[in-house]
């Protein structure tokens, strides 16, 4: 059995205080930080080789040298706490047990990028987290490592937590930009890149809750640290998010290029008396994978390679009690849904592959009906305002791809042949 893990976003998350300024400690990261020329702190995030964790793996310490410097405007840090894809739950869990890791990590970044006013956007259904979040917030306001004279620097920094209405679609960056200036949440067209005119047109940086709360272990340990875990291209650790028929389900902290196959040997396998079907190695708008795929190693470049994205590492296991062609119906629902209507391609392709796929898994479609929807999802990808579309385009093609077999099989039926068997994952009794 692999023992792979690197415990250290959570590795305090089984202690009762961990979520207080006790249980956390003292910022040691940002004290060290202050102490260090801003430049410093972004050659060192460079150095260490961190990506972003949000899923699109852009290197962290490069988008953070985006910023100009001297141009006379205010700086800001947007830190993008809108978890809302179907099997993605890291950021959620890493905010309620170790909030201050975040807000050290804020700290960090605002001061290496000249920023005064940072905001954690975080959705409003999550309250729980919210209240955790003020919570954090105040206890680092009361201690004086926010506000003005940060450790007696003389760096000063406000920072807001802030509730969205709970759209998916506000997990795209400029979308959630809109958001927060009180517009309604729809993506921009780019350029302007938001490190040029981001909020408020002025100069900003937008990461994700897990990128931010990397940035005290780098500053504490080193970037050679961080650089000697992971592989070549894909450096450090990342929390993996094990749902589904799994014995074991959770989050699993390794480096990155460990294989799925090795989290299952810590998660205890797939649930007793089943067997893998397929699986997605980043979240529902990333393509699925199969048992084939059980030794790909879950970094950018290898996942990849074999026709997929790591994405949020957000690992949903579906055994073969599960209808493909369901599970793929219930996604794109969540997709059309979740559409803001800016641009076509999404707003109207997504609507008829919903109709499209409902059909089919009722068992009334026909085989050109699975031309149909690759040829609709093929004219969503690349073509639409966002990554929205291109996700709700990517389990269509995989799907068509590997279990092109059970789409006919609905035909032959006149039905989900899944609905004899009682498939348990949506709840079918």
């Amino acid at each position: 059995m692999s023992t792979t893990l690197t415990p250290v976003l959570t590795a305090n998350w089984d202690q009762p205080n961990s979520f207080t300024l006790e249980g956390y400690g003292e910022y040691s990261a940002a004290r060290t930080a202050l102490a260090m020329d801003p430049d410093a702190v972004i050659q060192a995030v460079k150095d260490s080789g961190l990506r972003g964790r949000g899923g699109a793996g852009f290197p962290t310490g490069m988008k953070w040298g985006f910023i100009p410097q001297g141009d006379g405007k205010p700086h800001y840090l947007v830190v993008n706490a809108d978890e809302s894809e179907p099997g993605t739950c890291k950021d959620i869990p890493l905010m309620m047990a170790n909030p201050h890791s975040l807000v050290e990590g804020i700290i960090i970044t605002s001061y290496a990028i000249r920023a005064k006013h940072a905001f954690i956007y975080v959705r409003g259904e999550v309250l729980h987290v919210i209240r955790r979040l003020h919570a954090a917030v105040r206890e680092a306001y009361e201690k004086g490592y926010l506000g003005t004279d940060i450790f007696g620097s003389g760096y000063d920094l406000e920072l807001v937590v802030h509730a969205g209405a709970g759209a998916y679609i506000c997990g795209e960056e400029t979308a959630l930009l809109d958001s927060l200036e009180g517009r309604r949440g729809q993506p921009r067209l780019k350029p302007p890149f938001p490190a040029v005119a981001g909020l408020y047109a002025s100069p900003t940086v937008v990461n994700n809750v897990e990128s931010i709360a990397s940035v005290p272990s780098i500053v504490t340990n080193g970037a050679e640290w961080f650089a000697g875990m992971g592989t070549e291209k894909s450096k450090g650790f990342g929390i993996f998010s094990l749902s589904g028929h799994v014995t074991r389900p959770g989050q699993y902290e390794a480096p990155l290029g460990i294989t799925l196959r090795e989290l299952l040997d810590m998660a205890g396998g797939i649930r007793q008396g089943h067997e893998l079907k397929f699986w997605t190695p980043g979240g529902s708008s990333t393509p699925i994978f199969t048992a084939e795929h059980l030794d790909v190693p879950l970094d950018f470049e290898q996942v990849g390679l074999k026709g997929s994205m790591l994405g949020t590492r957000a690992l949903q296991i579906f055994d073969e009690t599960t209808c493909v062609v369901r599970t793929v119906l219930r996604w794109t629902e969540f997709y059309a849904h979740e559409s803001c209507g800016k641009c076509t391609p999404c707003r109207e392709g997504t609507y008829w592959l919903k109709q499209v796929l409902k059909r089919l898994e009722a068992g009334q479609g026909t085989e050109e009906d699975l031309s149909t929807i690759t040829d609709i999802a093929d004219n969503i990808l690349g073509r639409s305002f966002c990554a929205l579309g291109d996700g709700a385009a990517s389990p269509i093609h995989s799907s068509v791809k590997y279990f092109r077999d059970e789409y006919l099989k609905h035909f032959e039926v006149g039905g989900c042949p899944f609905d004899a068997k009682k498939s348990t994952v949506w709840g079918d009794q």
